[in-house]
C-alpha cells in the first residue's frame, strides 16, 4: 500500500513556474514507477509525466516534454514536478499516483493515487 500526498499548487501567471511535491508512505516507494496525471473540467484525466523507481527513465507527454521535468528523491520518498513556461492550458487538477509497472501513460494502470492540487494558470 503506497499513501500519496500532493502539495505545491497554487494560482501563477501565464509563463510562470510551479513545483509540485508528492510525498508518499509506503514501504515499497522505492521500488515503484510515480507518475503526474492532470484533470481539467469536463476533460478526462491525462499523462503528464512519469519516472523509474531509480529516477533513471523518464517519460512525458508531447505537450509537456521541455517544460516540466519529474524527478525524485528516494531519501525523503518524494516525486517533484517542475513546471516552467506555464499556460492556461495547464490549469488542471494535478495528480501524482504510483505503480509496480514500468512506465505506464494509462491512468488505468496507476492503483495509488493522491487527492490531487489544483494548478491555475492566468492569462
Amino acid at each position: 500500500q503506497v499513501h500519496l500526498v500532493e502539495s505545491g499548487g497554487g494560482l501563477v501567471q501565464a509563463g510562470g513556474s510551479l513545483r509540485l511535491s508528492c510525498a508518499a508512505s509506503g514501504r515499497t516507494f522505492r521500488s515503484y514507477t510515480m507518475g503526474w496525471f492532470r484533470q481539467a473540467p469536463g476533460k478526462e484525466r491525462e499523462f503528464v509525466a512519469a519516472i523509474t523507481w531509480s529516477g533513471g527513465i523518464t517519460q512525458y507527454a508531447e505537450s509537456e516534454k521541455g517544460r516540466f521535468t519529474i524527478s525524485r528523491d528516494n531519501a525523503k520518498n518524494t516525486v517533484y514536478l517542475q513546471m516552467n513556461s506555464l499556460k492556461p492550458e495547464d490549469t488542471a487538477v494535478y495528480y501524482c499516483a504510483s505503480t509496480a509497472v514500468v512506465l505506464p501513460t494509462s491512468a488505468q494502470r496507476y492503483p495509488y493515487w493522491g487527492q490531487g492540487t489544483q494548478v491555475t494558470v492566468s492569462s
